[in-house]
């Protein structure tokens, strides 16, 4: 992959640009983030940005219904979107020849996507079947994200099930549909990106035809989602009859991602120390030595880091024997925290932690994808796409004493406990 700065602009209409040329291969990325995600739907409507997302695919001004799959996969490029807690995002990969049909389709559907009551009607169908699929007919289904944040947080766009609510999802209409789109698909809530195999000249122009004449609407004023950190520990259980085996889920509440990023990096490597490989930790403490539980993993983030604004979690999951107990799992990750606490990780071990981040970074970052929608993203929540490719150094930088406080600050009395129940009995 080759490295350079991001060009970034602004159009008439307040869409932001960003352009990051490669020509190692022939293919081009585009990607559009919304400044939207479920922690901005209105009690009533949860569910709202993720069914919008499905309603973005179903035709716009110009195209039929179905058109926008047929015209990116008959290029030879691949498409889809996804819903955040903060953003959500579209994108098509294709052959470099191909970049002014991306930009056009893109353009044509923030421009107008077809918001009628039959693709509504249809796309909530769709989204239901995705939530049978995805969490009622699955074994742990909505484990740990659309579980553990009510435990864990006390506001409802923090806490609501992004998913949403069948009664919720019904409800929609197309008049809410119409508000929501006027309110946050507007240009000046979004942040264009394009990377791969183009001359930033030919972007600019083609950009300009297809997204200069999108009419300019008020960008909406993001309130904060801020709440205090839970003052004592909080548990809930769910029963869950298609679990084989006993779960929990630990929350705790961390820095702000943006705002106090080098902080929040320190609890990434935090989660490698204790669960990143066979020599991690809580893996020879829980696993190997106690054989407390089957599995365990450490992470920032419900749906993983860089995803959302503050406030965000530090998780901990577990899977372990129906036939042990939950106490000792607790009391033997609380003693690995305060070792850590007391007694920072040498530098051999943050070494090795540090070292697979870095990698993993540049892997995922060689794919056109990946890189197309983080530098998409890192614009949209820091206003500074070219973090994208200073984070291996930024994380390579998180000392020991950093990672002792971090643990340290991982109190027992200021935290979440979800637990799964297996409920569906013998056979």
């Amino acid at each position: 992959m080759t490295v350079s700065q991001p060009h970034r602009y602004t159009l008439a209409n307040g869409l932001r640009v960003v352009l990051a040329p490669d020509a190692t291969a022939p293919v081009v990325g585009v990607s559009v983030h919304y400044d939207v995600g479920f922690r901005s739907e209105p009690e009533g409507r949860t569910g709202f940005a993720h069914l919008f997302e499905h309603l973005m695919f179903q035709g716009s001004e110009s195209l039929e219904k179905l058109a926008h799959f047929r015209h990116v996969q008959s290029s030879g490029g691949t498409f889809n979107g996804s819903t955040h807690p903060d953003y959500t995002d579209y994108f098509e990969v294709l052959p470099s020849a191909a970049l002014e049909r991306a930009l056009f389709l893109e353009a044509d559907r923030m421009r107008a996507p077809k918001l009628t009551e039959e693709n509504l009607r249809n796309q909530i169908d769709v989204v239901k079947e995705e939530i049978r699929l995805n969490v009622l007919n699955r074994p742990y289904g909505g484990f740990p994200w659309i579980l553990l944040p009510p435990v864990l947080f006390e506001t409802f766009p923090n806490a609501h099930n992004g998913y949403g609510g069948f009664e919720d999802l019904e409800q929609a209409t197309v008049a809410d549909c119409a508000a929501f789109f006027d309110t946050y698909y507007a240009p000046a809530n979004a942040v264009l990106t394009v990377a791969g195999d183009f001359t930033v000249e030919g972007a600019k122009e083609l950009i300009e035809r297809h997204f200069g004449d999108v009419p300019a609407r008020p960008r909406p004023q993001r309130p904060s989602f801020a709440e205090p950190p839970p003052a004592a520990e909080l548990r809930a259980d769910h029963p869950d009859p298609l679990a084989p085996l006993p779960a929990v889920a630990i929350g705790y509440r961390i820095p702000d991602p943006i705002d106090e990023l080098d902080a929040y990096l320190a609890y990434l490597v935090l989660a490698g120390v204790l669960t990143d490989g066979d020599g991690s930790r809580l893996q020879q403490r829980l696993v190997y030595g106690d054989q407390l539980v089957t599995e365990v993993s450490a992470g920032c983030g419900m749906f993983g880091p860089f995803e959302a604004r503050d406030p965000d979690t530090f998780t901990i999951t577990a899977m372990y024997s129906p036939d042990a107990d939950l106490a000792p799992v607790l009391a033997a990750i609380d003693e690995e925290l305060e070792r850590l606490a007391s007694t920072p990780p040498d530098a051999e071990e943050l070494a090795k932690i540090t070292a697979r981040w870095a990698a993993s970074l540049h892997k995922e970052h060689d794919r056109i994808v990946s890189r197309t929608l983080a530098l998409g993203a890192f614009e949209l929540l820091y206003g500074n796409p070219s973090l994208v490719y200073e984070l291996p150094d930024r994380i390579s930088a998180v000392t020991p004493d950093a990672v002792s406080a971090a643990a340290k600050a991982l109190r027992p009395d200021s935290r979440a406990i979800l637990t799964i129940t297996p409920s569906g009995g013998a056979e």
